[in-house]
């Protein structure tokens, strides 16, 4: 009997390996974009030069200021002086990017980048470094960042297949949360080792050959039609913004969640309220670690059309996780409710990328562009201050569970008033049907 047993058991086996084989498979990072846009792949190459050279930069800037006057108003002031420039060439960066060649645009901001790290080098040379033009620099590169970012955004959907752009967007994420880890270790380590001009040369390389890479990209001339840059232009862009519920539950949810949930300035007085001062490093490393392992294991969000139910309920986990590592006493349960954190945060990024490269016309994608862009940056730097604020009246972790707890209901509140976003569903959504048909008449006129 047992023998007759035998042969259908490892058929129900195998098959069981099979299949368990074949769900891994399906949790692993879509790669397709890479294997199937050349454009795409000098793009994603760019991007990794550029962002291991950007964070060298980001983290040497407030250490030199640091060094130079030992004052914290001094190095507040540098995120400050940076703020003003960012808004302003967000924005018009997204007319322009519109209104012009994306790639030129981009290839003369690599240019100014370039320039504006070289003269930090120059600076950092000197015998008596000037402070006034980490201030004037930093706001440069700032501006020129935002300048330059819609242009870059408005190339994805240019150079990728329509059902090919989560994947995508799960790709810049994995290499955006893979700088954010090993940038900032490596800066710290090279400014120490070999001080800010050392740093700031390496960055100026990184441009170079980054541009190099973006030389290759094909042209992106505008429409024939295309408006003009123009505060007429910014306007319509931002019209058509507030003309469409799903959209802005994209940036509303996003704002709310970053708004009272984030609390990064508060970490090194919650790793005192928990009594290991030294384990200020994993709290500030648990979220990217967490956003990286989305990443990594995004292949499943191919199969997901619900993505803006998909964006709030990813809100909510962040919010949630946020409030739980506020109430646990354990340091470890902390790391681990920051990387849940993180990577609630990651898959809410990838589903609202893909509703805005799905859906939006692309003669007003770089308009859009900027409103993202602005969306995402100002939320945590409005968040860290909010956090101050209540951490004075209860401490860290009333501050950080309290925040977590408003996220969760700020989420709920709009995910009700915004019924088009919350039933979003890229298989019937009028302007993703519109975008497919608009990207497949393209590809048959050759």
């Amino acid at each position: 009997m047992r023998h007759g047993r035998c042969p259908q058991w490892h058929f129900v086996a195998e098959k069981s390996d099979r299949t368990f084989r074949a769900r891994l498979r399906g949790l692993g990072m879509d790669i397709r974009p890479l294997r199937e846009s050349r454009d795409f792949r000098l793009l994603m190459g760019s991007g990794i030069i550029t962002m291991f050279g950007s964070f060298l930069t980001y983290v040497t800037v407030p250490l030199q200021m640091k060094e130079l006057t030992g004052s914290y108003v001094a190095v507040g002031l540098v995120s400050l002086a940076e703020f003003i420039p960012m808004v302003v060439c967000g924005l018009w960066g997204g007319a322009i990017a519109d209104a012009l060649d994306r790639r030129k645009v981009v290839l003369w901001c690599e240019v100014g980048l370039a320039l504006a790290a070289l003269i930090l080098m120059i600076n950092a040379l000197l015998p008596e470094p000037q402070v006034w033009v980490l201030y004037v620099l930093g706001a440069c590169l700032a501006g020129l960042d935002s300048l330059q970012r819609p242009s870059l955004d408005a190339m994805v959907p240019r150079v990728v297949k329509h059902d090919q752009l989560t994947a995508a967007a799960a790709l810049i994420s994995f290499r955006w949360n893979f700088g954010a880890i090993v940038g900032p270790a490596l800066a710290g380590v090279i400014v120490v080792a070999f001080g800010p001009a050392v740093t700031y040369g390496i960055d100026v390389v990184s441009y170079v050959l980054s541009f190099v890479l973006l030389w290759r990209v094909r042209r992106l001339p505008p429409r024939e039609d295309a408006t003009p840059a123009s505060l007429k232009s910014l306007v319509q862009g931002m019209r058509y913004a507030v003309s469409r519920s799903d959209l802005m539950g994209t940036y509303l949810v996003d704002m709310a969640a970053m708004f009272f949930a984030i609390a990064t300035a508060l970490y090194p007085f919650l790793v005192d309220e928990l009594g290991v001062p030294t384990a200020l490093g994993l709290l500030y490393s648990a979220g990217a670690a967490g956003s990286l392992l989305a990443s990594v294991t995004s292949g499943w969000t191919r199969r997901v059309h619900r993505h803006g139910l998909g964006v709030i309920v990813a809100a909510v986990l962040w919010g949630a996780a946020m409030g739980v590592a506020a109430l646990v006493p354990n340091i470890w349960i902390v790391v681990l409710c920051l990387a849940v954190a993180g990577a609630a945060d990651m898959i809410s990024g990838i589903f609202r990328s893909t509703i805005w490269n799905q859906t939006i016309p692309d003669e007003l994608r770089g308009r859009l562009a900027g409103i993202e862009l602005l969306s995402y940056s100002t939320g945590p730097m409005l968040g860290n201050a909010r956090a101050g604020f209540m951490a004075q009246f209860g401490g860290a972790r009333f501050s950080v569970g309290v925040g977590g707890l408003l996220c969760v209901g700020a989420v709920a509140l709009l995910a009700a008033v915004l019924p088009k976003f919350r039933k979003y569903d890229a298989r019937t959504d009028e302007h993703a049907l519109a975008e497919r048909r608009r990207r497949e008449a393209l590809v048959a006129e050759g």
